[in-house]
């Protein structure tokens, strides 16, 4: 079994075979999110103090002070990694970027599990615990498609996405919308590559509403007769609601989106958002958490879902409006799997 023993420093670990077994109060996780104040990470952290507290663990979270905050993050992993933790949790702005510091933490021992947003290479971490983020952002394509119907071939189409950095999150959410669309991508593990008429444009909104509002509002000046609009969340979603309803269009754009929180679901229900994609942060936190026990006592990392490159923690379309073909579940039942 490899074990962090607790003099470690970083760039060195002792490891064995032999070394014995970690009892559980020994064994630190740290986790580090993108921000604490998306409802997202809120409940993530929740999850993943609640089982540490099960399981008699240490927990330490750590957060960048907005999305994008990788610099935060990288000081986040040397903390952990000095502090003897047995693993990490993270869902990393940079996908790329971050991938040098996450290696310096497995070569010292700790398991890394990204969270929600696979790393690039998504092998760079140990293991991938998320909603299939591709799968999130078909469904809500192919809703919206069925939704306009014939008029879907006429569509004027704009995204809002997360930011410049492109993340693995913002690519798959916003690659998976446009086939489910009917879009046909050029490079898909590129945004805005496409070549269709309908594509408007895309803006970034750092995942929150005043990004959302400001981006929708960029894109409204480029063309105002955009009618279908993809969020890379909920809270852009309901900044991007905002700049709509300032020119009184609010009633005659579809948006579609992605998270599932209560706040989200809530709008779907006012006819804010027309249909959201809801993924489960407090179940893939926790067994994050359940992970690191595990490898810390028995040396053994998780698999991940048979015929797929990460452990998939489950992801449903949220709306009172079902479409034929694409599978849903009602805001009702949205509600009591919400967080936030």
């Amino acid at each position: 079994m490899k074990k962090l023993l607790a003099s470690t420093i970083l760039g060195l670990s002792t490891l064995g075979a032999t070394s014995g077994v970690a009892l559980a109060d020994d064994v630190t996780a740290c986790l580090i999110t993108k921000t604490d104040t998306n409802p997202f990470f809120v409940k993530m952290k929740e999850g993943a103090e609640a089982k540490a507290a099960e399981l008699g663990m240490t927990l330490k979270a750590f957060a960048g002070k907005v999305d994008g905050d990788h610099e935060t993050q990288v000081q986040a992993i040397e903390t952990c990694i000095l502090d003897g933790a047995s693993g990490i949790l993270i869902t990393a702005s940079d996908t790329s970027s971050i991938v040098s510091a996450v290696t310096q933490a497995r070569e010292a021992g700790l398991l890394v599990i990204a969270l929600d947003t696979p790393l690039d290479p998504i092998d760079a971490a140990d293991a991938t615990f998320a909603t299939d983020n591709y799968k999130a952002g078909v469904l809500i394509g192919e809703w919206a498609r069925a939704q306009l119907g014939d008029a879907a071939d006429n569509a004027k189409i704009a995204t809002l996405d997360l930011n410049v950095s492109q993340p693995t999150v913002d690519v798959l959410r916003n690659q998976g919308f446009l086939e489910g669309f009917g879009v046909d991508l050029a490079d898909p593990s590129v945004i805005g590559d496409e070549n269709d008429a309908r594509l408007v444009g895309s803006d970034v909104t750092d995942g929150n509403e005043e990004g959302g509002r400001r981006a929708m509002e960029n894109l409204l000046a480029k063309d105002p007769s955009i009618n279908v609009v993809h969020t890379i969340n909920e809270p852009a979603a309901a900044g991007a609601y905002e700049a709509l309803k300032a020119i009184g269009r609010e009633n005659e754009v579809l948006i579609v989106s992605v998270d599932g929180g209560c706040p989200g679901v809530q709008n779907v229900a006012d006819g804010v958002i027309g249909a959201t994609s809801q993924q489960y942060p407090l179940s893939m936190a926790a067994l994050g958490v359940e992970a690191i026990k595990t490898w810390a006592e028995d040396g053994v990392k998780p698999e991940p879902t048979p015929g797929k490159a990460f452990f998939d923690t489950g992801v449903a379309l949220v709306t009172d409006a079902p479409a034929d073909g694409v599978e849903s579940i009602s805001v009702s039942e949205g509600k009591e799997l919400c967080w936030g």
